[in-house]
């Protein structure tokens, strides 16, 4: 009888770690794509905003939403959580000249198996493919000169630190962010060796302090997904300005409300105070 328990638990301790390493993808990103109709429909609704279809070097199509104030305005690159479709964006911006970020530019990307792009997601393509989106934008006329934000939610929070320290950016919005996937993956998964088994780990806590580029970080007081404490510890590790704002009464999924946006404004219309000018903080890194 005990040998059949020693047995059973020898199998589990085994098998678990297995199962989980090889569905990790699974059990990280929670692809959501776009159907036809709806894209019909967006089309229609704002027929001001491009579609944007970049080719990556694997040959992988990757789509984005262009909604354009002017070609001088300041650029936001948005990356979303991992359970968003970015097409939401399109109702909370409004009009670029009158919406909720009057006289700004955003390009909404779709990670790969992501709205109308194709392809699964990794660390290594999400993060790639933010580098692509970026060249694509500087190579718009008047691109070279642009200031260029990036804004990350959740999952995306971990997208934009990795273009930070690859692009020279304006500035980074972070959203319920996390230090890094594999602190997070410790929460839910203590009895499983997580740091030798993460492939998609987005260490943002390891570029953090030699990162100089302005930082606006907002953390939901009520993050049942990701702990405030992990946001703070990205927070405390940066190495250059930055604000923060805890979100009263906020989840991880409910927070988007008019205090955030206020603050995302805000750090637009202030950051050139500052006296940040872009940095390249890509000297040393090693590709993913």
């Amino acid at each position: 009888m005990l040998a059949a328990i020693v047995k059973i638990a020898l199998g589990v301790a085994i098998g678990l770690p297995l199962v989980v390493y090889f569905l990790q993808e699974r059990l990280m990103f929670f692809p959501q794509p776009l159907s036809e109709a709806r894209r019909a429909t967006l089309v229609r609704q704002f027929p001001a905003v491009r579609e944007l279809s970049l080719r990556a070097a694997d040959g992988t199509r990757v789509h984005a939403w262009h909604v354009e104030a002017d070609s001088e305005s300041p650029l936001v690159l948005y990356f979303g959580g991992n359970a968003e479709e970015v097409s939401w964006m399109l109702d909370a911006i409004g009009d670029p000249r009158s919406g909720a970020t009057p006289g700004l530019s955003w390009m909404l990307l779709d990670y790969r198996g992501y709205g109308a792009s194709e392809g699964a997601p990794s660390e290594a393509a999400l993060v790639g493919d933010a580098g692509m989106l970026f060249d694509h934008a500087r190579s718009l006329p008047g691109g070279a000169e642009r200031r260029v934000f990036a804004f990350g939610r959740s999952l995306g929070s971990g997208v934009a630190v990795a273009l930070a320290v690859r692009r020279p950016l304006a500035g980074v919005i972070l959203v319920t962010p996390f230090d890094s996937a594999v602190a997070v993956a410790k929460r839910y998964y203590p009895y499983l060796p997580v740091a030798w088994m993460m492939k998609h780990r987005f260490e943002s806590i390891v570029h953090a302090p030699r990162l100089r580029v302005p930082l606006l970080c907002l953390v939901a007081e009520h993050d049942e997904v990701i702990p405030p404490v992990h946001g703070e510890r990205l927070y405390t590790a940066w190495g250059g300005p930055k604000r923060k704002l805890m979100l009263g009464g906020a989840t991880h999924n409910d927070n988007d409300g008019p205090l955030l946006w206020e603050e995302v404004r805000n750090f637009l219309r202030e950051s050139p105070k500052w006296g940040q000018t872009p940095v390249d903080n890509s000297k040393g890194v090693r590709p993913l």
